[in-house]
């Protein structure tokens, strides 16, 4: 995996790029940041809402980061029909030869290979037979190189979050904009069955008028956070010692965002957020860790689990969670509420009326009937997450080959990415309410291709 040479990016760094970049936050009086168009960039080009990939017969791809999650979705490209893998990339010489090897073995011509520094992503991107680059580097890569494809004319694909600060964000949607390519957070949660089961009832009015939901990301990562060879250098550990709040918000807060129609017809207006104490992560490491490692040289300043409250425009409320320092079962949470009935997750479970014994859960079993399209007609695939994972792939594919509208635009992708700054900036302010940057720049009402797309 690449390192990023900005890795001593301090905590106060972040909170003052996030401030002053999110519309004229008054960090120290802790006055939310006014939402009049004034309030926006200027924008440098015309808007991606809707604009159509041009069709290809073959999507040619390049892969940067072949790292734990890049080296795992490698075989899924490779499962695509009409995708071919033209280029990959990584500091580390073994992974490209590893991942070159996957493609040959494949029957597949071998890629070009890219592994002579940080910076050899940089001539990968610069060739002329990728049509589409999939990031998949420590996070504070992620915008950098999603900038650099764009601006050598490809589309782009990021994983999780797609940014680390507001003036980050609003520099992915402006070159999206002027390069007339498209951006697009890779969120495989939006993809899993359970969540577009939820989504297909919800536009159909099962539940009634939406009132709130809820998502998270609570995962026990301690083992793999102390890892010496999970990730990278320990890269992702060292974002507990720079930053307090929700490290990791579009696992839970994509799915809701569709369910609620969020820039298209509805959007987040503000966010407040709390962190409970940073326990955890030392915890282990008295437990686990030996007295002459180098993790003890830490101070880990994110707090256990971060607790966000985000109200949209209709005022309807979503309650975001993460932790990933404690011992628990895995959850996104996943819930639902609408005056019609809920759908709560982890397990599944579902009440609605009129049909619904008052007072008593439902068998989500029962609603099968109303699952997407890509469940009933494509299924998981090889899988990856349960199958999300390759349906994320094989549908934008299918809108690349097509010349379709991605599901999820540069607009969702900075929307749901937000919160990694922003929640930062609340908790840094005791919780005080922070506005959300409109990316859409007032065009949050218009109705365009979303995540609910119809068969083709």
């Amino acid at each position: 995996m690449v390192e990023h040479p900005r890795n001593a990016l301090s905590r106060r760094t972040l909170l003052r790029s996030s401030a002053a970049a999110g519309a004229g936050l008054s960090f120290a009086g802790l006055a939310p940041a006014a939402t009049a168009q004034s309030a926006w960039p200027a924008a440098k080009g015309e808007t991606m809402m809707g604009v159509p990939f041009e069709a290809h017969e073959t999507v040619r791809v390049g892969i940067i980061g072949l790292g734990n999650r890049g080296a795992s979705m490698l075989p899924l490209f490779l499962a695509l029909d009409g995708v071919a893998i033209t280029a990959v990339c990584d500091t580390r010489a073994e992974a490209v030869e590893e991942a070159a090897r996957a493609v040959v073995e494949q029957g597949r011509p071998e890629p070009a290979k890219y592994s002579a520094g940080e910076h050899d992503f940089e001539k990968m991107l610069a060739r002329d037979d990728i049509d589409f680059a999939y990031i998949a580097t420590p996070w504070e890569w992620h915008a950098p190189m999603a900038v650099a494809a764009m601006r050598n004319g490809k589309h782009v694909g990021v994983e999780c979050p797609i940014g680390v600060t507001v003036d980050e964000l609003w520099e992915l949607v402006d070159v999206s904009e002027q390069t007339r390519r498209h951006c697009i957070q890779l969120e495989n949660c939006c993809y899993g069955q359970n969540e577009l089961r939820v989504l297909r009832m919800a536009h159909d009015g099962m539940f009634g008028d939406l009132l709130y939901g809820a998502g998270a990301y609570l995962h026990d990562l301690r083992e793999l956070l102390f890892s010496k060879t999970y990730y990278a250098g320990q890269w992702r550990r060292a974002w507990h010692t720079k930053l307090n709040g929700d490290l990791y918000p579009t696992h839970g807060l994509g799915p809701v965002a569709a369910y609620l129609d969020v820039n298209r017809g509805d959007r987040l207006v503000r966010i407040t957020s709390m962190s409970t104490p940073a326990r955890g992560l030392a915890a282990y490491r008295q437990e686990n860790l030996p007295p002459d490692d180098p993790a003890w040289q830490e101070r880990y300043v994110k707090g256990d689990a971060t607790m966000s409250l985000i109200q949209t425009e209709q005022g309807r409320v979503v309650h975001l969670v993460h932790d990933v320092s404690n011992g628990r079962p895995y959850s996104r949470l996943n819930q639902l509420q609408g005056t019609k009935g809920v759908f709560e997750d982890y397990p599944p479970r579902i009440y609605l009326e009129p049909t619904g014994t008052p007072h008593e859960w439902g068998n989500w079993d029962d609603y099968a009937e109303h699952d997407h399209w890509l469940w009933k007609d494509v299924g998981p695939g090889p899988g990856g997450h349960g199958g999300m994972d390759y349906l994320m792939l094989y549908r934008l594919a299918q809108t690349l080959h097509l010349g379709l509208p991605p599901d999820i635009d540069v607009y969702d992708s900075a929307t749901w990415s937000a919160p990694f700054a922003l929640s930062a900036q609340s908790v840094d302010s005791g919780g005080a309410p922070v506005d959300f940057p409109d990316f859409t720049r007032g065009r949050w009402t218009e109705p365009h291709p979303g995540v609910d797309s119809p068969k083709p």
